[in-house]
């Protein structure tokens, strides 16, 4: 890995951290927003169990809709990210064996004969 790969995987690690804190406080401030509104409301109607029943539950399903959508985007990106990471650790390894690997490691193009017949040009086969 060159210096200038891992100047740009430090600051994408650091972008990416920064942007998780932001994310979080930003669902907690607004699941506390909700239910901020909620309390008042519930304060403020004294006793109509019915319609307090009404604000609790849609204050509930708003902060768990916000929370549940909030985790799974994040967990779909961490797994998309640490997937494109190992496929490209993968052909980094690849390439660094091929590199190593010399000269003598040459892929073989296929050859074909007159009759259609692919065969490998190291092969001793007549195409006769």
């Amino acid at each position: 890995m060159s210096q200038d790969q891992a100047t740009a995987v430090t600051t994408d690690s650091a972008l990416e951290k920064t942007q998780a804190r932001y994310g979080l406080l930003a669902l907690i401030i607004s699941n506390l927003a909700i239910a901020a509104v909620a309390i008042f409301g519930v304060w403020q109607l004294d006793g109509d169990k019915s319609v307090i029943v009404g604000i609790l539950t849609a204050a509930f399903t708003a902060v768990s809709s916000m929370t549940t959508a909030y985790m799974g985007i994040k967990a779909v990106s961490n797994t998309a990210k640490s997937i494109a990471l190992g496929q490209q650790a993968a052909a980094s390894v690849d390439a660094d064996r091929l590199r190593a690997a010399g000269p003598a490691h040459v892929l073989r193009q296929p050859a074909v004969c007159r009759r259609g017949v692919p065969v490998l040009r190291r092969a001793r086969v007549r195409c006769g």
